[in-house]
């Protein structure tokens, strides 16, 4: 699934970017478009808003964003005579989040150990 999000609110905008990280696509590319504001007479939008009309009411959680998306997902799928496809299998392995966590722990590892032998020899 790939997913375009494009908000007018900054907050909104940065909120979903982090939780859909790993689905962010280009709007050309997208299956699902996630709007703050209505969009008439196109299936890939989304709606996100206060509106009842709206896809996935505010507030939400990650998990209920998560579940709107897979059905309209599926519901997009259905419509285009497309096979459905798994949520979780169109994920590709990213290194690069892996590398900077695994970089991040090892500096926080290396200042508490210089912090240990500080402490050791100030004494």
């Amino acid at each position: 699934m790939r997913i375009a999000v494009e908000c007018k609110s900054p907050l909104l905008q940065k909120s979903l970017e982090m939780f859909l990280k790993k689905y962010l696509s280009s709007t050309k590319h997208c299956d699902i478009l996630i709007r703050d504001e209505e969009c008439l007479g196109n299936d890939k939008c989304f709606f996100i808003g206060t509106k009842t009309g709206a896809d996935l009411i505010k507030p939400f959680s990650k998990s209920q964003l998560i579940l709107a998306l897979e059905n309209r997902y599926k519901t997009l799928n259905i419509t285009q005579q497309e096979p459905i496809k798994e949520f979780e299998t169109e994920e590709s392995m990213n290194f690069d989040i892996l590398q900077k966590r695994i970089e991040f722990l090892t500096k926080k590892y290396q200042e508490d150990i210089i912090n240990s032998i500080k402490a050791f020899y100030e004494k």
